[in-house]
């Protein structure tokens, strides 16, 4: 088999596009979301680590594992600006550097300031990588295969967040416990830390390989270098008509990228394409699934797993997320974006509802320990593990598919800054706050409010949201 197929779609000139050579470039760019995955998910599984070693309440633990969400808001943020100005590719290169310090400080961390130090810069890069991967992806890829190469951030981001999981259990499974001596005297939550150095170091070195986005190119006026990469993307006659199409598009209004172009300057309002982005950034959070990556274990240890137990229940949750957005990756370019989201909007709606009745009937018995009566402990588990794969066979994958290609080129640094930012602010209201919403009001009450977002964003994908199926990149309106 060849690297190079017929392309298919509108505007394709039936010209060669390397697919060999996009898959490749892609590939690496998603590192960065298994990174943004497994920095965010190896804090589940050292909450027990942290609070012995900083003698940390409730609060305390919010804080800790909140600091990341930090860094993420604010380098979210910044990227996209910072994207426009030097590159994606260097955006990424700086995430990797900043991966690699979290890291390393995070593990070596002797007090509760210097940890969330570490998770903040970790966030720096997280939040990076979280905008500007699925921009870098959704620039180099044609239309006709856009969706499903987008998705793979996704099934990267999962694959981290798994990653972290099973580096956890068996680190914890192997020194007996996440709090015990595992190696060179250091208890086995600090090196599920020091793990992660290690994809962060490949990360870094992968991206030197792969080339800058063309569209970047064109924005800064180097056509020449624009055409080469577009050339070994899709072959020299379809190069030559896009360094025009993407010229053109931004001929009418070029200048500079600002933020100010958020505004419409006819109506002087935000357009409408924004208000669409952070609909789908926040509510992507605030139906709860941060919480089951972040506190897992501690949620079902809640519930009275024993620890061994939570954490492959982790495992699980990530294998079947996993499953669900290869599902989305075969789906989301012949069914569309939008009516992924509904189905998606509508299932978790059902199974988190689910999940708070369970948690509705626990019970705590005289030694002090919970457990749920009957079979409610399999009803809740298995009603969590379907609302998980709702949630990655939809919002998971589309959300950062939409993000990357639903903004005109003009303002997609930018409408990708401010998105990014709510999305991660969200992100940060939800996760510091489940701790002490565990203990007042309670499980059952908080799962209850997951579920009511859950509804709400139904109706507001129906309302706001356009599909962008099949449609170039330089064709978005705002």
């Amino acid at each position: 088999m060849t690297d190079t197929t017929r392309a298919s779609g509108a505007g394709t000139g039936g010209d060669m596009v390397n697919h060999g050579f996009i898959t490749a470039i892609v590939a690496v760019a998603t590192i960065g979301g298994f990174m943004f995955g497994y920095d965010s998910g190896v804090i589940n599984g050292t909450q027990k680590g942290l609070e012995a070693a900083f003698d940390l309440g409730r609060f305390g633990i919010g804080v800790n594992v909140g600091a990341i969400l930090v860094g993420s808001a604010i380098g979210a943020f910044g990227a996209g600006r910072l994207a426009d100005a030097i590159g994606r590719r260097n955006v990424m290169m700086i995430s990797a550097i900043l991966f690699l310090g979290s890291a390393l400080l995070a593990g070596a961390a002797s007090g509760s300031g210097i940890f969330i130090f570490a998770r903040i810069i970790g966030g720096l890069g997280v939040g990076a990588a979280s905008v500007i991967s699925p921009v870098y992806i959704s620039e180099v890829t044609p239309a006709s295969i856009r969706g499903r190469l987008s998705s793979l951030q996704q099934v990267m981001i999962i694959t981290g967040l798994t990653g972290a999981f099973v580096a956890n259990f068996a680190l914890a499974r192997y020194a007996g416990g996440s709090t015990a001596e595992f190696w060179m005297g250091y208890p086995a939550w600090r090196w599920m830390f020091w793990l992660q150095a290690i994809p962060a170091a490949i990360y870094f070195f992968a991206l030197l390989v792969i080339p800058e986005s063309p569209r970047f190119l064109v924005t800064k006026g180097r056509e020449a270098e624009a055409h080469i990469v577009l050339t070994r993307l899709f072959g020299s006659d379809e190069a030559d008509r896009k360094v025009v199409e993407i010229r053109n598009s931004l001929a009418a209004d070029h200048h500079k990228p600002k933020l100010s172009d958020l505004v419409d300057k006819r109506t002087g309002k935000i357009r409408p394409i924004l208000w669409a982005g952070i609909g789908l950034a926040i509510f992507q959070q605030l139906v709860g699934i941060n919480v089951v990556f972040y506190y897992g274990a501690t949620l079902w240890e809640a519930v009275g797993f024993s620890e061994d137990y939570a954490l492959q229940t982790n495992i699980l949750s990530g294998v079947l997320s996993i499953a669900a957005c290869l599902f989305t990756i075969a789906t989301v370019d012949k069914i569309g974006r939008k009516p992924l989201l509904l189905v998606g909007s509508a299932g978790m709606a059902v199974t988190l509802a689910t999940v708070a009745y369970a948690f509705s009937t626990a019970v705590t018995g005289a030694d002090g320990a919970v457990s749920l009566p009957g079979n409610n402990g399999v009803l809740a588990l298995v009603a969590a593990n379907l609302y998980v794969i709702f949630f990655n066979a939809s919002w998971g994958p589309v959300m950062w598919v939409m993000l990357g290609e639903m903004f005109p080129n003009q303002i997609r640094g930018s409408g990708l800054a401010v998105a990014g930012f709510a999305q991660w602010i969200a992100n940060a209201a939800i996760s510091v706050s489940f701790p002490s919403l565990a203990v007042s009001p309670g499980l059952a009450v908080t799962y209850t409010g997951y579920a009511i977002f859950a509804a709400i964003s139904f109706f507001f994908v129906k309302a706001m949201v356009q599909e962008t199926r099949g449609r170039e990149l330089e064709d978005m309106e705002g």
